[in-house]
């Protein structure tokens, strides 16, 4: 699953636990609508795929959809759910970067000997 959007907060890298457990949280703002501010959670080493990314960029998120089961001491349960980060594109780099723009269409000569008899060997 994506997340495209705009990071609106990049969080720092916590570590919990004797093991060294790493995490990193930001927040990406849907342009849609209604905006949605998404919270995507990045662990272990792909906290620092965050390194390169700044508030205000344009990004979409690959994302994995987790949950989780709890039982409380008072044997209550509940049920979270989160979004791991596992990459990240600049979505205006891509479209910036990508094939040279197209010139419009009145700069293209019309074509002249069109002949609707020619066969076509295209194979579909």
């Amino acid at each position: 699953m994506e997340v495209q959007g705009k990071i609106k907060v990049i969080g720092e890298t916590k570590e919990f636990g004797s093991n060294g457990f790493r995490k990193r949280e930001m927040v990406v703002t849907t342009e849609e609508q209604y905006p949605q501010h998404i919270l995507i959670e990045f662990v272990q080493d792909k906290t620092n795929l965050l390194d390169n990314f700044n508030v205000g960029q344009n990004v979409k998120v690959g994302i994995n959809l987790r949950g989780r089961e709890w039982v409380s001491p008072q044997g209550e349960t509940k049920y979270f759910n989160s979004l791991n980060g596992w990459r990240i594109e600049n979505v205006d780099q891509n479209n910036s970067a990508g094939a040279p723009p197209v010139p419009p269409s009145d700069q293209f000569e019309p074509v002249q000997d069109l002949n609707d008899d020619d066969e076509d060997d295209l194979p579909f």
